[in-house]
């Protein structure tokens, strides 16, 4: 896999981290009892924890948006590793004191482990609900924008100028319309593009009448789904 120079920067930094930290556990004279080790372990934990939580958090992530909705998830593994690089530190120092047991530690690093996980989980599937809702919204707003298109087509390549006016005026009322589809406005819609063909066919054909009525229609069905687009928000 062709590493980013982000990716590469992050992956320096943490075998940076990893070898202060192990040149501090070790040349520091600490007593290797469990409270050191349970600090040690953790501390480690902590730091190659950040591989899995840089991949959720930067997979897929082609676009700034998605690198975007990526960081609170980065910023949970990096809030967890301050800490608990922190905390196993101080966990070493304390091992001079050969009264404390190990298990308080073992038992609070557990905890902040598991918050960092359930924080991690809860934060992807949060970027993923939104990415899911920004790619909805995008294709909802398709259909429209091809209306719009077509519309502002017709008006600007419409040489009669009796038509023109209402043209114009089908035109900007597609534009100023809501862009947001549902499943309540697909009938309309269809039935608007379907109008839309007939009167770029009639205009073509010369034939005035015809496109006249088409484009009162259509004025009409436009109408009709913006009713059903206000009743449905």
């Amino acid at each position: 896999m062709k590493l980013n120079n982000t990716t590469k920067k992050g992956a320096v930094a943490l075998t940076i981290a990893l070898v202060v930290f192990i040149l501090i556990a070790f040349l520091v004279p600490f007593p290797r009892n469990g409270v050191f080790w349970t600090g040690f372990i953790f501390g480690v934990i902590a730091i190659l924890a950040q591989i899995p939580i840089w991949m959720i958090a930067f997979k897929g992530a082609e676009s700034a948006r998605s690198k975007f909705y990526g960081m609170p998830i980065a910023r949970i593994g990096t809030i967890y590793l301050i800490v608990q690089l922190i905390l196993s530190l101080i966990a070493m120092f304390l091992s001079w004191v050969s009264v404390i047991p190990a298990w308080p530690f073992i038992l609070i690093f557990l905890l902040i482990l598991g918050a960092a996980a359930l924080g991690t989980i809860a934060a992807d599937v949060t970027r993923e609900e939104i990415v899911r809702q920004d790619v909805q919204i995008k294709r909802d707003v398709n259909k429209m924008r091809e209306l719009q298109s077509l519309g502002n087509s017709i008006a600007s390549s419409c040489e009669d100028k009796s038509l023109t006016p209402e043209l114009q005026k089908l035109a900007d009322a597609l534009r100023f319309s809501d862009p947001v589809s549902s499943d309540a406005t697909y009938e309309s819609e269809a039935e608007l593009k379907r109008l839309l063909d007939d009167l770029q066919t009639a205009i073509f054909d010369g034939d005035t009448s015809g496109a006249q009525g088409l484009c009162k229609r259509a004025q009409s069905v436009l109408a009709e789904r913006n009713r059903i687009c206000k009743l449905n928000k």
